[in-house]
C-alpha cells in the first residue's frame, strides 16, 4: 500500500519491523560488482567494504564493523571522532550515503539471493508456469424449491393438529 503524505511515510518508516528495516539498508553497488552481479542495490552487511558518498568524509573507505536497524545507522572501520574526554567514537552513517565497493559473500544465503535478484533482473529463468488445462463446461446446478410463505404456513399447522382419539384423562 503506497502512501504520498510524508507523515505516513515517515510513521511507516520509523514503525518498520526489523525484517522490513534489513530491506530499507540497501546501499547502491559500485560499477564493477554491479556489472558482476547483474544488480544496482544490496542490504549492506558487516563486513562489507564500503566507500563514503556524502558528508565531510567523503571518498573514505572502509569496512562495516557494526549495523545498527533501531536507528538506520552503519558503523565504518576507521571512520571515528574525538570526544571531549579523549576517547575516540565510531561515526554512523545512513546507508544511503555509502557505495559498497566489495560484499561480504560468507553467507551461502546471501550468495543464493544475489543469484536469484541477477536471474530476476536478466530474465534467464523465468517463473515456472503451469500449463493451463481447458475447463470443461459444468452441468448447471440443480435449483432446490425455495420454501415459500404458504409452505412454511402449512408445516406449522401439520404440527399443530393433534390427531384425534382418545383424550387423555382420568
Amino acid at each position: 500500500m503506497k502512501t504520498i503524505q510524508p507523515r505516513k511515510q515517515r510513521k511507516r518508516l520509523f514503525q518498520a519491523p526489523l525484517h522490513v528495516r534489513y530491506k530499507q539498508f540497501s546501499a547502491p553497488l559500485s560499477p564493477e560488482l554491479k556489472a558482476s552481479h547483474n544488480t544496482r542495490s544490496v542490504p549492506v552487511r558487516v563486513g562489507d567494504t564500503v566507500k563514503i558518498m556524502r558528508g565531510d568524509r567523503k571518498g573514505f573507505e572502509g569496512k562495516v564493523t557494526r549495523v545498527d536497524r533501531q536507528k538506520y545507522r552503519v558503523f565504518v572501520e576507521g571512520i571515528t571522532r574525538e570526544k571531549v574526554d579523549g576517547s575516540t567514537m565510531l561515526i554512523p552513517m545512513h546507508p544511503s550515503k555509502v557505495m559498497i565497493t566489495h560484499l561480504n559473500l560468507d553467507d551461502k544465503w546471501r550468495k543464493e539471493a544475489l543469484k536469484r535478484k541477477a536471474e530476476e533482473k536478466l530474465g534467464e529463468k523465468p517463473i515456472e508456469e503451469k500449463p493451463v488445462e481447458e475447463k470443461k463446461p459444468k452441468a448447471p446446478k440443480k435449483r432446490r424449491k425455495r420454501k415459500t410463505e404458504t409452505s412454511k404456513a402449512r408445516v406449522k399447522i401439520a404440527t399443530k393438529v393433534k390427531p384425534a382419539g382418545k383424550s387423555g384423562g382420568a
